[in-house]
This record gives structure tokens, C-alpha cells and sequence, in this order.
């Protein structure tokens, strides 16, 4: 099979697909306005939602895309806020990371893949709840060996936030460089990475084109409103909802591994 994938992604019970789009609309428009505030969110609220319809590894490939684009805008919109040294120093092998990464997606079953998703979901939520980023900050070579990884488990299973974030504090940017940092760093990753998912599973990709178009719609929106929409919400409570909602999807992505196997 093209890519060497183990098992081909199998596609999920049929959903309604005005509930469905609308569904992947307003979940995209929470992670752009996430994205806008803290620099990821993305990957980590849409793919749960789309896997329930094209599997973990069609869901990441799919998610991809609205990732980029909306991942490219802010980048452009924060241009001049990136920290340039940080981002040679550790969005470069962050980016090394997400090539290999994206590498081995397109050669791991799909249970597995959704396996590993709902296990990082699960990190990324309890590291964002804890407020871990801005309790640790790696020091020396675990700033690199953070990079490195996030890439990597950004590339296989297109969710790195949480890692990136806990890395990236050890830079001790001001928010705004902090979430532009992110963002190109991500950006970087999103270069390396997602020509590999659309070579691995084009085809799902094609046929998901729909709800793509969909979700790029609702990650813009949400990127150009979310400072607005959350404008009454506390930085401090905001990161415990988004962190305990991917905390959730994550249990619940694993469980289903898990039964599936069983």
C-alpha cells in the first residue's frame, strides 16, 4: 500500500453531514480562537472530532490542511513578534522532528495511531491544566530534546502543543513572542510534515475535501475573533477549559483504541 501503512484507515459510523459540518465549524472556530491565544490548539480539538468519521489517520491527514493555512496566516499576522534566534535554534529541529515523525505516520496501523493520539491529548491536557509551561523551564539540552520531540510526536500524530509549549518557556518570551514563536515553529513542522500525510493518504483527503473547506472556515473565523469571543474570559480559566476538554477527548479517543483491540 502507498505510504507502507500497516492497515488502511477505516472510516467511522456515518454521521449526519449537516451535523457533522456544523459540528466541525464551531469546534474549528474554539481551536482557531485557542490557536490565536496560546499558539496550539488546532490539531488537538479538531482531529477527535473528525477521526469519529475518517479514523485517527485520515482525521490527521485531513486536519492538516486547516492547520497550515490557518497556521500560515497567524504566522504572517505575528511576523513581527517571532523571536528569529529562538526560532533557528529550535523551530529548525522542531521541524527535523515532524519530518521524521511524519514518516513513520504513513507506516503505523490506524489503532495504533489512535492510540497514541488520545495518549498525547491526555499529556497535553493535564501538562495545560497543571500549568506546567509556566511552572518548568528545561534548561540545556532538554530544550532541544523537547523540540525534537514534540516534531516527532507532532508528525505522527499531528499534536506537539503541549510539548512545545513546556520547551519554549525556557526562552521566557513575552505572550505575544511566545505565541508567534509557537506559531512559526509550528508552521516549520507543518512544512515538513504534511506533504508526507497527503502523499500517505491522499485519498482519504480528497474525499474529506467538504469538511475540510468546512474547518478551514471555522480555524479562520476563529482565529480572527477569538481575542473578541473570549474577551470576558480569564487567561488562567480559559487554559483549564481547553486543557480538561483535550484531556477528555483524549481518555475517550484511547478507550476506543483500546476496545477496538480487544
Amino acid at each position: 500500500m502507498r505510504g507502507g501503512r500497516s492497515s488502511c484507515p477505516r472510516p467511522g459510523p456515518d454521521v449526519d453531514p449537516v451535523i457533522l459540518a456544523v459540528a466541525v465549524f464551531a469546534m474549528g472556530t474554539l481551536a482557531g480562537a485557542t490557536a490565536a491565544l496560546a499558539g496550539f490548539g488546532i490539531g488537538s480539538l479538531l482531529t477527535p472530532l473528525l477521526a469519529v468519521q475518517f479514523g485517527a489517520a485520515g482525521a490527521i491527514a485531513a486536519v492538516s490542511i486547516p492547520h497550515a493555512i490557518a497556521t500560515a496566516f497567524r504566522t504572517w499576522r505575528l511576523r513581527r513578534s517571532i523571536d528569529i534566534g529562538v526560532l533557528k535554534r529550535f523551530g529548525l529541529i522542531s521541524a527535523a522532528g515532524g519530518l521524521a515523525g511524519g514518516l513513520m505516520h504513513a507506516r503505523i496501523a490506524n489503532d495504533i495511531l489512535t492510540a497514541v493520539l488520545g495518549a498525547l491529548l491526555i499529556a497535553t491536557g493535564v501538562i495545560g491544566f497543571a500549568g506546567i509551561p509556566e511552572q518548568w523551564r528545561p534548561r540545556g539540552p532538554a530544550v532541544g530534546a523537547l523540540g525534537l520531540f514534540s516534531g516527532f510526536f507532532g508528525g505522527i500524530a499531528g499534536n506537539q502543543g503541549g510539548l512545545r509549549a513546556s520547551a519554549l518557556s525556557a526562552f521566557r518570551l513575552e505572550p505575544r513572542a511566545f505565541v508567534a514563536t509557537s506559531t512559526a515553529t509550528a508552521l516549520l513542522v507543518d512544512a515538513a510534515r504534511t506533504p508526507i500525510y497527503l502523499w500517505s493518504a491522499g485519498r482519504e483527503v480528497l474525499g474529506a475535501a467538504p469538511i475540510i473547506a468546512v474547518a478551514t472556515g471555522g480555524v479562520l473565523l476563529g482565529t480572527l475573533l477569538g481575542e473578541r469571543l473570549l474577551m470576558g474570559v480569564a487567561p488562567e480559566r480559559f487554559r483549564r477549559i481547553v486543557s480538561l476538554l483535550i484531556g477528555v477527548l483524549g481518555v475517550w479517543l484511547l478507550a476506543s483504541s483500546l476496545r477496538s483491540s480487544s
